[in-house]
């Protein structure tokens, strides 16, 4: 189980006030702090300083603090703390990432994260399934984010509420998994209990490549009941924006009129993995960011920051007029670097665009593709990279 420098302070204090204050097994859980890091006001620090701490006290194996840290939910399966087969509870929404691993996992409260860092234990509903067969292939510049909300778009933002979110069909195997990890990062903004996939030879070498625990691949019985099936062409995808104020807002890029932007944000747990950093330099390399843009890129992790470094990555954001930060969740969530002003626009690669998220709630917000924001970027419009 895992909690991060916002919601772990919370299970903490809530942990205090339990008889047994003993961590069930202090290689099962993982804290990352990564929202307000490094440490914006002194709120943010007590709230790090709790943690520290705390994982001092009980010899937290998996503690990841500035320096080491990214964010969590690209962290995990990079550490190799995730793979098939596994139970994972996160006092994050987003938790819900690991199922592209073939694991159950969703967000929990910081209560029941305390009560499952003294007891190991959880309980839950047992959800009913929703299958989405996906087949085809996606063309250029369609991603795992287009596919996702597409979903939404069609299905509404609780039109998997508590639901299993199972993804299925041939069209898989065109699918990253930097694209299987975006998609069911966002089952949550379906409403969904979790999302998952088939483990199939590329997750096994995923798996292989970043941990040597042994894993477990479990499969839907022949007979599996679903409540809902959706069959996805992806052949037949195209890059897709997520308008103001809900994730199922969608239209898809050849319906947007000309919307001008003041900041485009590339990363989080949705999309700060190296596809999508790959996506971005791609766009930018040679280009110049529009001169009323602010265009900030977030490399997930530090492994993803310095293999970008390697392949020059970060030499084209720079020279293209973007800004590059070390992993935070920051902007996602109105934290810090990048808060918007009143009457500001910004088109962004996270997974929220509710009223007030990334600061004024008289501020805007476009989810989009790191390609997409990207193309943005540079022509201070919400645009297609095909425009370029």
């Amino acid at each position: 189980m895992l909690g991060n420098d916002i919601t772990s302070p919370v299970a903490i204090n809530e942990m205090k006030k339990m008889n047994n204050q003993k961590v069930f097994n202090k290689d099962k859980i993982a804290l990352v702090m990564d929202h307000f890091i490094p440490n914006k006001d002194i709120k943010s620090a007590e709230n790090c300083k709790c943690c520290r701490e705390f994982a001092c006290k009980h010899e937290i194996t998996n503690y990841f603090d500035v320096g080491e840290m990214g964010i969590e939910h690209a962290l995990l399966p990079e550490k190799g703390l995730v793979v098939a087969g596994d139970t994972v509870i996160g006092a994050d929404s987003h938790t819900c990432t690991y199922g592209a691993l073939g694991a159950f996992s969703t967000g929990v409260g910081s209560t029941d994260m305390a009560a499952a860092m003294v007891t190991g234990k959880a309980w839950f509903k047992v959800p009913s399934a929703i299958r989405f067969e996906l087949v085809g292939k996606p063309g250029k510049w369609v991603s795992g984010k287009d596919v996702i909300l597409h979903i939404i778009g069609m299905i509404g933002v609780d039109g998997a509420l508590y639901k299993s979110m199972e993804f299925t069909g041939e069209g898989i195997k065109n699918l990253t998994m930097d694209d299987r990890f975006t998609i069911c990062n966002m089952a949550i903004e379906a409403g969904g209990k979790n999302g998952i996939f088939p483990v199939d030879a590329l997750a096994v070498q995923y798996m292989k490549e970043h941990s040597k625990r042994e894993f477990t691949i479990y499969e839907a019985d022949a007979d599996a009941e679903y409540e809902e099936t959706y069959v996805i062409d992806l052949s037949q995808l195209k890059p897709t924006v997520s308008f103001p104020h809900l994730p199922e807002n969608t239209r898809t890029i050849d319906q947007v009129e000309e919307i001008k932007i003041d900041q485009a944000v590339i990363g989080s747990c949705t999309n700060g993995r190296m596809d999508d950093m790959r996506a971005a330099a791609e766009v930018l390399k040679g280009r110049k960011v529009a001169k009323h843009v602010r265009c900030i890129v977030i490399p997930a992790t530090q492994s993803i920051y310095l293999q970008a470094m390697r392949e020059g990555l970060l030499e084209i954001f720079i020279e293209a007029g973007a800004v590059v930060s070390t992993p935070t969740c920051g902007p996602c969530l109105g934290g810090y670097m990048g808060i918007l002003a009143e009457g500001e626009r910004c088109i962004s690669t996270t997974n929220r665009n509710f009223v007030g998220r990334m600061g004024h709630t008289k501020s805007e917000i476009y989810l989009a593709s790191p390609a997409v924001a990207a193309a943005s970027a540079v022509l201070g419009r919400i645009a297609c990279p095909c425009e370029l």
